[in-house]
């Protein structure tokens, strides 16, 4: 029996929220079509595999054992898709690097440029991706390489060297009340709205809601947006608040909104990550001696990058 493994990723999503609203949420359908293709599945199944009712989706004892299996059999293929994908890469001479808002800050475009100069031959593309995706499109095969923000869901699943940390700062409208201050205490923005990531980003929405530092106060969600664009009109347009390497004065300054460094909040870890499966593949590796040997040196328009000899040669 051949089974989409669409139908399968939805059942996962269902059973684990335990409710269809959350999970459409989550998986950016709507709930009736969600619903639509849980029947399909257990049609094909031919099986009941939840209970509804109006506390929610209730897992049956076939809908128990499927869902024990979902993790490693996602898992596998996941792993084996992103395989594929690297070596279909690897035939082109591309190397794929996905990364986030600022990725590796000043340092990124002179990890690049030693990277090409050691790897001859090699192009390097660099695909930015929503905050929806925080590991860039490592955890999907989409991505050889990822610069990213930690903390991220998914991964254990990556091997991953820090790079740097930097202070969360938070992203103020002008007309804020605290946006005159040279300092703000992270106690003082509990009880405001925030502008956040979608919930499916998990530990590192949560992260940059300031979970850990709130111990147990509850967060106001002013606005949930998926781009820097977005989340910058949103502050500036008064829907909310957010916390913000302090790297994103320098990247995303934009009128009608102000960066002001923030106490009592750990910081920022930068890292290259990339999956399990490429842990001995020459040319990562050499991406990766070159982040290690790049944000070890100074970065300002006059530095003098030397990569330390064979530093980045696969």
């Amino acid at each position: 029996m051949d089974v989409d493994l669409r139908l399968l990723r939805y059942f996962s999503a269902v059973a684990e929220e335990g409710n269809l609203t959350r999970a459409a949420r989550r998986l950016f359908v709507s709930q009736p079509a969600l619903s639509k293709q849980i029947q399909r599945l257990e049609a094909l199944l031919d099986v009941e595999l939840f209970v509804r009712s109006r506390d929610g989706m209730q897992l049956t004892d076939p809908g128990r054992v499927l869902a024990a299996r979902m993790p490693a059999l996602l898992a596998t293929w996941d792993d084996a898709l992103s395989e594929v994908r690297a070596a279909a890469s690897r035939s082109a001479r591309v190397l794929r690097i996905g990364f986030l808002a600022s990725a590796a800050n000043e340092a990124t475009p002179r990890i690049v440029e030693t990277f090409r100069r050691e790897q001859p031959g090699w192009e390097v593309v660099m695909r930015q991706a929503a905050w929806s995706n925080p590991t860039a499109g490592l955890l999907t095969g989409d991505t050889d390489v990822g610069l990213l923000r930690l903390p991220c869901p998914g991964q254990h699943r990556l091997r991953v060297a820090m790079l740097f940390t930097e202070p969360r700062w938070v992203a103020l409208p002008t007309t804020h009340p605290l946006a005159g201050r040279n300092e703000i205490r992270c106690g003082e923005l509990w009880d405001e709205p925030f502008v956040a990531a979608a919930p499916e980003s998990g530990r590192w929405r949560d992260f940059w809601l300031g979970v850990d530092e709130r111990v147990g106060r509850p967060v106001r969600i002013g606005a949930v947006v998926d781009q820097p664009d977005d989340w910058l009109n949103a502050i500036a347009n008064g829907y909310g608040i957010a916390f913000a390497p302090a790297s994103s004065a320098r990247f995303y300054a934009r009128p009608g909104v102000v960066y002001r460094p923030v106490t009592g909040l750990s910081p920022s870890q930068v890292a290259v990550a990339w999956p399990s499966a490429a842990h001995n593949d020459a040319v990562v590796q050499a991406f990766v001696r070159c982040c290690l040997a790049i944000t070890r040196q100074p970065t300002g328009p006059d530095a003098d990058v030397r990569v330390p000899a064979g530093g980045c040669h696969a």
